[in-house]
């Protein structure tokens, strides 16, 4: 089905409320100049009255009852140009009238009655030929007496008679009113249909129902407001995250959701990456982009995650992976363990094979039991243990500090926060071997915890951070190493540790190593 433009639509309707108009101010103009004409007409009628009543040869014809009025009358009448003009004497016969037939007969009229009782008025009424104004004077002889009525009637215009007396002036105001109307609708049409993007309504109607349906089918939560702090977005992952029932577009998101940061992205008119949040006591991941039309910022717009998914990924990337490496590099030393065996029994040394097997059995459960006693979370026992063996795979030593303790958790942290500090830390240590050829590559790692202070310290004798880069460790995207997709890891951990209002500090000094501090006070804990 083809559908008319909507720049034909726009300017047709434009053009027809504006002829509309024209119509409608030209039957109220026409009207008023009828009313102005009868007013005109009614004094014009009321003054000829007077003037003929006021005449010696009407007085006289009159008084002695003559009939040769006619000529003189109706050459006032033509001057006046007036429908007609009627002398009548006491006995209302007529002895002026435009048609000679009708003078000598009696009139019949039913508004003469007060005329003849010396009443000077005017009336309209509805002859053969339309409508007349009519004025009734009475006649009145030097000696004050009544001697007869002068009745004067002018004609009153028809509206389609005003209509062809008018009909220029009406075309070149019509024609010059539509022809600019219409250039002007033609102009704004143009206008609208370009701030559109030269689309129709159906296709901005179809885009819109595309668009929405796309943010509902995110896995994401999607919100945006205007610079007005006005909801523009809300898809249904959001809701369903934030518990959030009804129809929400349009509303304020303070109202909506009192706690949220986005309008904050107004005012900074930066982006903010990878920021946890606490909305609606739910801890949220969230990237909040201002929106930009030809640089000028006309709303915001947050992607965010249920935090506890995000933490499902960090562990996995940090402690799932690193479990994994933990395998094959007990299997790889298990199966040296085994060859060294199977050698000294093949050489006759069974005493010293068997004393082998009882100093590797003790070592490892002297180190589980350790880690059992004093680090009381699985999760964090089980990475470190992982990247010991890790490290024992590369030819890096990692030392845990037999004083290390763990109890708590800070308040605002969990299992899978510690397992992304330690796990990007350690990861972080095992990386700065990389492209350093010093011997005895060694990682030291240290957790302290008290009533008062909990400490993590992890150090390495590895490349070591220049100090031009310590500053700008921590900020997104930045690396080191190079490549694309770095620079996260530090950057979550000391947004971990913000969230959680503890501090990290860096010591490096270039080819000596690199020592990460973290500290959570009694309050956190």
């Amino acid at each position: 089905m083809n559908r008319i433009s909507i720049l034909w639509k726009i300017a047709g309707l434009i053009f027809f409320i504006l002829g509309f108009s024209l119509f409608l101010a030209g039957i109220v103009l026409i009207g008023n100049f009828i009313s102005g004409k009868e007013e005109e007409l009614t004094a014009r009628s009321f003054v000829t009255s007077q003037t003929v009543a006021e005449l010696p040869e009407v007085k006289e014809a009159l008084d002695h009852n003559k009939n040769d009025l006619n000529k003189v009358v109706d050459r006032i009448r033509t001057i006046n140009n007036a429908a007609y003009i009627v002398v009548l004497n006491m006995n209302r016969e007529r002895l002026t009238h435009p048609v000679n037939e009708m003078i000598g007969i009696r009139s019949k009229g039913s508004d003469e009655g007060p005329a003849f009782a010396e009443h000077s008025y005017t009336s309209k009424a509805n002859g053969e030929n339309g409508n007349v104004m009519r004025a009734f004077v009475p006649v009145m002889n030097d000696d004050h007496e009544q001697i007869g009525v002068v009745l004067t009637g002018y004609k009153i215009p028809t509206f389609l008679e005003v209509l062809y007396s008018l009909s220029f002036e009406i075309f070149i105001t019509s024609s010059l009113s539509l022809l600019f109307g219409g250039w002007g609708a033609w102009i704004l049409a143009r206008q609208i249909k370009r701030q559109m993007f030269q689309l129709e309504p159906h296709e901005i109607a179809r885009l819109l129902v595309e668009r929405t349906e796309t943010f509902n089918a995110m896995h994401e939560g999607v919100i945006a407001i205007d610079t007005n702090e006005k909801i523009t977005i809300f898809n249904k992952k959001a809701m369903n995250m934030m518990q959030i029932e009804g129809e929400v577009i349009g509303k304020s998101i303070r109202e909506v959701i009192p706690d949220t940061a986005l309008p904050e992205i107004l005012q900074l008119d930066r982006a903010i990456y990878s920021k946890e949040l606490n909305v609606r006591n739910l801890n949220i991941l969230s990237n909040r982009v201002p929106i930009k039309v030809k640089d000028r910022t006309v709303g915001a717009v947050a992607i965010f995650q249920d935090r506890t998914e995000v933490k499902k990924m960090a562990e996995e990337l940090t402690g799932v992976r690193a479990f994994v490496n933990a395998l094959r590099v007990q299997n790889h030393e298990y199966n040296n363990k085994l060859h060294t065996i199977a050698g000294l029994i093949q050489l006759g040394n069974h005493e010293k094979a068997l004393q082998y097997v009882f100093q590797s059995t003790e070592e490892q459960e002297e180190f589980i039991q350790f880690l059992s006693k004093n680090i009381h979370d699985e999760s964090i026992a089980g990475l470190l243990l992982s990247k010991i063996r890790r490290g024992k795979e590369l030819g890096i030593t990692v030392d845990i500090d037999r004083n290390s303790k763990f109890l708590t958790f800070p308040k605002k942290l969990d299992h899978h926060d510690f397992v992304l500090i330690l796990g990007n830390l350690i990861e972080n240590a095992f990386d700065s071997f990389k492209n350093h050829t010093g011997s005895n590559q060694h990682i030291f790692i240290s957790i302290e915890q008290d009533a008062e202070i909990l400490t993590i310290l992890v150090e390495d004798n590895g490349c070591g951070i220049k100090e031009s880069d310590c500053m700008r460790i921590f900020e997104h995207g930045f690396s080191t190493k190079g490549g694309h997709e770095r620079g996260i890891g530090l950057y979550l951990v000391n947004q971990l540790i913000q969230q959680a209002n503890g501090s990290i500090s860096v010591d490096s000094e270039a080819g000596a190593g690199t020592s990460f501090t973290i500290t959570f006070f009694k309050e956190e804990i």
